[in-house]
């Protein structure tokens, strides 16, 4: 693991959306809209920033390496809760295939969070909660990047 585990994220996405309709209800209907993404580094690479851009809302992703706890933190904000910045989600990558997990409210629950990310040409984020202390895990957003053409973002 190091402060290179997201490299291969920088760059511009078309990002191809699966999510819960009403994660907060926890509701069983899928929504599926496009987005695009743009991910640079900050911090001499030791940390990196994303926007996405889907149909009337923006999101941001901060992740920053943290070498002496040799983990990875990231954080979360959007239009949608203004002011708002998600408490962070700690993990690393092992061949390839980054987990990190995190603890929030969500619609008044207390609830585990987890993120997977899948490195590569056509990077894949899920994100999955848990509302029994880690027990089990309900996927409700996925996201699969493939390269925008620089022009197209």
């Amino acid at each position: 693991m190091s402060k290179n585990d997201f490299d291969f994220f920088h760059g511009r996405w078309r990002v191809a959306n699966r999510k819960i309709a009403d994660i907060v209800g926890r509701g069983t209907d899928w929504v599926e809209f496009e987005a695009t993404s743009e991910c640079r580094p900050v911090l001499g690479g030791a940390a990196n920033i994303d926007n996405l851009l889907a149909d009337g809302w923006e999101g941001m992703t901060l992740r920053q390496y943290d070498p002496s706890a040799d983990v990875w933190r990231i954080w979360w904000a959007s239009t949608r809760a203004p002011g708002h910045l998600d408490p962070p989600l700690e993990g690393r990558f092992t061949d390839g295939h980054g987990v990190f997990f995190g603890d929030d409210v969500v619609g008044g629950h207390a609830v585990k969070l987890r993120f997977d990310w899948t490195a590569g040409d056509e990077p894949v984020w899920q994100q999955q909660f848990s509302y029994d202390g880690g027990e089990t895990w309900e996927t409700n957003w996925v996201m699969r990047f493939t390269r925008a053409e620089l022009d197209a973002v």
